[in-house]
């Protein structure tokens, strides 16, 4: 019987929410804080949650950790949503916790882009396949932020591995990711604009149907409301949410995107949901900019 992950497919054409990894205050997970923003996310209508994704600070986090973040999100999402666990670093460090992953009961995982800084394609196609092949059961989806990635490759992929069923891509230039899905597939996978909702309109109107989400951790409707405005074709409505994130998005993005995570943080922090610790390479906002921060999460509908 061939698998067709309809159920891994409904899930990425949706907001991807990318939870943050709270911590307490002697530097371990905040165990409880995290159960109370994944149910937070539930409540609010998410139904795609991607534990130990950049949001979720993957690269900080210990082995250990990123197992117990794991095993946290699959436990709170139950039959509430669909888990898409990253995974990555060195092959069998990915493989083991794709298993993991599998062996908890997640639909599919996220193959973070590999950090070495001499990539192949094939080798990226290498790279994939051994992942993909060692857990079948699961919706795989590659994280493609490689320019020079051809959508050969991932065709290549896809046929070896028919659960590579979707695409996190987060290229910033919507006029490749046009050119790259089309020559991957358009109709073969499900597309997620990687690159959350700054992104989101320009790459629905190029076939994207998803998009990835850190500010969903503060203010859920205000993702859900964008999406609702892309599915119908409401670019005008789309846009108008875009200009009210604009900001947020802008203060993640700034110096090379080096307080992304450090901002959604300080905006829940600011609404008493957890605390602001985010570990190195990342750091705290100065004063001005919390404030900041603060003024537009209180002023969104939370």
């Amino acid at each position: 019987m061939t698998t067709t992950f309809e159920t891994q497919r409904t899930a990425l054409a949706d907001v991807v929410a990318i939870p943050v990894t709270p911590f307490a205050e002697d530097g371990r997970v905040d165990q409880d804080a995290h159960r109370a923003l994944l149910r937070r996310l539930l409540d609010g209508g998410i139904t795609t949650l991607t534990p130990n994704g950049n949001t979720g600070e993957f690269y900080a986090l210990s082995p250990e950790e990123r197992r117990l973040v794991t095993e946290l999100t699959v436990d709170e999402a139950g039959d509430r949503a669909v888990v898409l666990v990253g995974v990555g670093h060195d092959v069998p460090t990915a493989i083991a916790s794709a298993r993991h992953a599998r062996e908890l009961g997640a639909q599919m995982v996220m193959v973070h882009q590999p950090v070495h800084p001499y990539v192949s394609q094939n080798g990226w196609v290498d790279y994939h396949r051994a992942i993909a092949e060692a857990v079948p059961e699961l919706g795989v989806v590659p994280y493609i932020r490689n320019a020079q990635l051809s959508g050969e490759r991932l065709a290549e992929l896809a046929d070896h591995c028919p659960n590579v069923i979707g695409v996190k891509y987060a290229v910033p230039d919507a006029a490749r990711f046009a050119a790259f899905a089309r020559d991957a597939g358009l109709d073969r996978f499900v597309w997620v604009a990687g690159l959350a909702e700054p992104y989101a309109p320009s790459y629905f109107s190029a076939g994207a149907t998803g998009f990835t989400s850190g500010l969903v951790n503060v203010a859920p409707s205000v993702s859900l409301n964008m999406i609702e405005a892309l599915r119908s074709g409401d670019y005008p409505g789309a846009m108008k949410v875009w200009e009210q994130i604009r900001r947020f998005e802008e203060l993640r993005a700034a110096n090379g995107s080096a307080n992304n995570v450090t901002v959604v943080k300080e905006a829940l922090a600011s609404l008493g949901l957890c605390r602001r610790d985010v570990r190195p390479p990342s750091r705290h906002l100065p004063e001005d900019e919390r404030a900041e921060v603060a003024a537009i999460a209180a002023g969104w509908s939370i």
